[in-house]
C-alpha cells in the first residue's frame, strides 16, 4: 500500500489530491484546492500554500508527491507564479522526507485517459471512474491533482517490481 499526493500547481488555486494505491486498485483519500487571494502579496500566498500542504503531508504521510510539470505559455508572470507554487509544494514534501516527481500534462492525460490529447471533462470523468467515485471530482484543480496522483500511482506497482528484481540481481552479483 502506498499513498501518493498529486499537485496541480498554481498561486491562486493549487489543487491537491491524495490517492491510496494498493496493487492495481486506487482510491481517493482527500482532494481539494488551496485558494489564495490575489489581493495578498505573493510571499503571503506562498506561505499559505506551504502551510496548507505541510499540514496535508503530515496528516496523510504520502510516500511520494507527484506534481504537474510547468507549462510555459505566453503569460510569463503566471508561469512564474506556478513555478513558485511548485517550489513551495516541493519544500513541504522535502521537509517530511517525501520524494517528488514531475509529469507533463500529456503524460498525465495518457496515464488517465490513454490519450495525451484528452480534454478536461474526459480527464475528470476518467479520474472518477478510476477512483470509483460516484461522480467526476470537482473543482477542476482538485480533479487535475487526483489525475497527477493516478499518473504516478499507476506506475508505482511496476516501479516497485522493477526495484525488487534489480535489488535481487544486485544481491546475487554482490554475493
Amino acid at each position: 500500500m502506498q499513498v501518493v499526493m498529486g499537485i496541480d500547481p498554481g498561486a491562486a488555486n493549487l489543487g491537491f489530491g491524495i490517492v491510496r494505491v494498493e496493487g492495481n486498485r486506487m482510491s481517493a483519500l482527500d482532494g481539494g484546492v488551496v485558494e489564495t487571494s490575489s489581493e495578498l502579496p505573493i510571499e503571503r500566498r506562498l506561505e499559505r500554500i506551504h502551510r496548507a500542504l505541510a499540514e496535508l503531508v503530515a496528516w496523510h504521510e504520502p510516500k511520494a508527491m507527484a506534481i504537474e510539470d510547468l507549462y510555459f505559455g505566453k503569460n510569463v508572470r503566471s508561469a512564474m507564479a506556478v513555478g513558485q507554487a511548485s517550489g513551495v509544494a516541493m519544500l513541504a514534501a522535502a521537509e517530511r522526507g517525501v520524494r517528488c516527481f514531475a509529469y507533463t500534462p500529456q503524460a498525465i492525460k495518457m496515464a488517465v485517459c490513454g490519450s495525451g490529447g484528452a480534454g478536461k471533462k474526459q480527464v475528470q470523468r476518467m479520474v472518477g471512474t478510476l477512483l470509483g467515485l460516484p461522480e467526476p471530482p470537482t473543482p477542476d484543480h482538485a480533479a487535475d491533482a487526483l489525475a497527477v496522483a493516478i499518473c504516478h500511482g499507476g506506475g508505482a506497482g511496476r516501479r516497485e517490481a522493477i526495484d525488487a528484481v534489480e535489488g535481487t540481481a544486485r544481491e546475487r552479483v554482490a554475493g
